[in-house]
């Protein structure tokens, strides 16, 4: 056991490590302004341990930068070259516009001693619980970095701490005997770069349970999809829970760690277990929109205990509300220090989602995980929570009846959040449909005067369908309403004409109907090709009201997505890609000609997408039974027959690409 530096203690009943360095508080936006993942999260956290004599329990440990080789064992050398070199003064004039280039992420001239930072002391604790110095340990570090691949820094995440961490005990420090390690992410988003770097990895079990929303939450793609699971040796090794909606709590939580973590870590029986401990599935979080309290935290925490005889690793994610990732840290620390539960209870059962989730899950991979191929019996699954609206509301306005902390998050704050990251919270407002009319919007008027033909091909046809994108509301089988535009005045016209393209299905399951595919285009024309197509005669600035919400976005209006500019560049080039849906389904706007003088506009994939729908990389997918009624409908209104209708959409579904 080695030495304890002077003032250090030792809990009698575990030896816990905690590791927290202010330097990582050097990392923030280059001209201070507010932004979620900022200093104040770690600082909040290491003040409420402190408050609560955490760290006289512990045994605290000194922050170490990770070395290059260890950190190219994830990430490639020109990505590690660039995080080290990012805040040099050579820099200084690009290294905004560099930043501009990734997904979520800003640098500053602190941020390359943080990113090597947060990673080294991710392996310093680890390595320490590993050699059995320590039973169980905790870093507190940020940015952090489930989101961050192998090539590319996003969603906050500059380097991949825990995968660091976890390739360095399994490849340069094999005599540890750490063979198997579990990585739990309970972040509210989904751990796309932990995920990719542990694909064909038997050794590593990696678990995730996020909000997913059929990829329209962050980051908005299907890689957190049940489906996905792993491939070659990897196969059945990569488990992701998909949230269906916002507001899952202790209870939904619960049941996925009994249901299918549990029973999977037994058989897997891990070395070591290391957490990607994100807090914003916490209650009160501006960007999670879910319920966890700390009391539940603690309990998914005790839960792991009974594992790898309590190796455990916590490295510190996400969470944005300081109050509440301060609270939910402080429980897990009790529950590493005397190995029981936060003070609470939860009577609370979870959603019908929630059941629908774990049932997929467990079927899909029953194959490799034979407890998972039984029953759960009916009485576990029919205790559900009674419905609530999957349209979140705003965790800012929510104040839920179990947490009495208060809310230290300030209006101002609140404003700066919707204008910086509502594209990366995918949140929703409950009651959209009561549309707060603010001050006249110059683009608005001026493209409330621009008529657009909007060609559909898929439940839009449907008049009543599209005109939920307009008056909002929903029809049957839709899984939630559509908030409307700004301007609800109906379209001013309707025509039917037939196009030269391939129509096809594609996807595993949509946010709006669920499991099935839905309808794409081909984005350039085929002789012989032939889809029917409904046009209604709308504004360009309903036309961008109807982008925003077919492409799954809540993203701050401030500007039109597309303008005249960009009118005037589809109708010469023929298609143009909306960066700001880059992660949007229907994010190519493609230009069809003209009717009566009025230009033909439609939305679908674009071309690169088309060419992984061909190659298998992407799944193709009837569509489910609402879906095809109605598109049938649709199809019906424009003057084919049922039979005529049916056979099109069997064809459009079974022919290959």
């Amino acid at each position: 056991m080695g030495e304890l530096e002077p003032g250090e203690s030792r809990s009698s009943q575990r030896l816990v490590g905690i590791l927290y360095d202010e330097r990582m508080c050097k990392h923030h936006t280059p001209d201070d302004d507010y932004h979620p993942e900022n200093p104040n999260r770690i600082k909040a956290i290491w003040s409420k341990l402190v408050a609560n004599n955490i760290p006289q329990r512990c045994v605290v440990l000194n922050a170490k930068e990770a070395a290059d080789q260890n950190l190219q064992a994830v990430h490639s050398k020109n990505h590690v070259n660039l995080i080290r070199n990012i805040s040099s003064k050579k820099f200084d004039s690009r290294r905004n516009r560099i930043a501009s280039k990734f997904n979520s992420i800003y640098f500053n001239e602190g941020s390359s001693e943080a990113a090597y930072l947060a990673a080294g002391s991710v392996i310093e604790v680890a390595e320490k619980v590993a050699k059995g110095e320590l039973h169980s340990a905790a870093a507190i570090v940020r940015p952090p970095g489930h989101h961050a691949e192998h090539d590319e820094a996003m969603g906050f995440c500059l380097f991949n701490n825990v995968a660091v961490a976890t390739s360095f005990l399994l490849d340069e420090r094999p005599e540890l005997g750490i063979k198997k390690i579990l990585i739990v992410d309970w972040d509210v988003h989904h751990g796309n770069g932990t995920q990719k770097m542990f694909w064909k990895d038997p050794r590593v079990l990696f678990f995730s349970v996020h909000r997913h929303e059929f990829g329209c939450f962050y980051p908005a793609n299907d890689d957190g999809f049940y489906t996905m699971i792993g491939e070659g040796p990897g196969a059945g090794y990569n488990i992701n829970v998909p949230w269906e909606n916002g507001r899952c709590g202790d209870a939904d939580y619960l049941a996925v760690w009994d249901h299918i973590l549990i029973p999977v870590a037994k058989d897997f029986d891990p070395d070591m277990i290391i957490v990607s401990a994100g807090f914003d599935a916490a209650v009160g979080d501006p960007l999670g929109g879910c319920c966890v309290t700390p009391y539940g935290y603690s309990v998914l925490l005790k839960k792991l205990m009974d594992f790898a005889h309590g190796k455990i690793v916590l490295a510190l994610e996400g969470g944005y509300n300081l109050d509440s990732i301060a609270n939910s840290f402080l429980a897990c620390m009790e529950v590493l220090l005397e190995s029981k539960p936060f003070a609470g209870s939860s009577e609370a059962k979870p959603f019908e989602s929630t059941w629908r989730v774990i049932q997929a899950v467990r079927k899909k991979l029953s194959a490799y995980w034979p407890a998972l191929a039984e029953e759960i019996p009916l009485e576990v699954t029919n205790p559900i929570a009674s419905p609530l609206p999957h349209l979140l509301i705003s965790s800012f306005d929510y104040e839920d009846e179990g947490d009495k902390t208060p809310n230290t998050v300030s209006e101002n704050t609140v404003a700066v959040v919707q204008d910086i990251i509502e594209p990366l919270s995918r949140l929703k407002v409950e009651d959209g449909h009561d549309q707060a009319v603010a001050k006249p919007i110059p683009w608005r008027s001026e493209l409330s005067k621009i008529d657009i033909w909007y060609a559909t091909f898929g439940s839009n046809m449907l008049k009543r369908r599209f005109l939920c994108y307009i008056q909002g509301g929903q029809v049957d089988g839709m899984k939630e309403p559509c908030s409307g535009s700004m301007d609800r005045n109906p379209p001013k016209d309707i025509l039917w004409k037939i196009f030269s393209h391939r129509l096809f299905f594609g996807r595993e399951s949509s946010r709006t109907w669920g499991p099935g595919g839905v309808a794409f285009l081909h984005p350039e024309s085929s002789v012989g090709e032939k889809a029917y197509m409904c046009l209604y005669r709308i504004t360009l600035e309903q036309f961008n009201d109807v982008l925003f919400q077919e492409n799954g976005s809540s993203y701050e209006m401030g500007s039109p997505a597309f303008d005249l500019a960009d009118l005037q560049t589809v109708t010469n080039q023929g298609s143009i890609s909306l960066e700001v849906f880059k992660s949007g389904w229907y994010h190519n706007v493609v230009y069809l000609g003209k009717e009566q003088d009025i230009p033909i506009l439609t939305m679908t994939c674009s071309l690169s997408t088309f060419v992984s729908f061909k190659s298998g990389k992407l799944p193709l997918r009837g569509p489910c039974k609402e879906y095809a009624n109605i598109l049938v409908q649709g199809l019906m209104e424009g003057q084919l027959s049922e039979e005529e209708a049916i056979a099109y959409l069997e064809e459009a579904s079974s022919r290959p690409l």
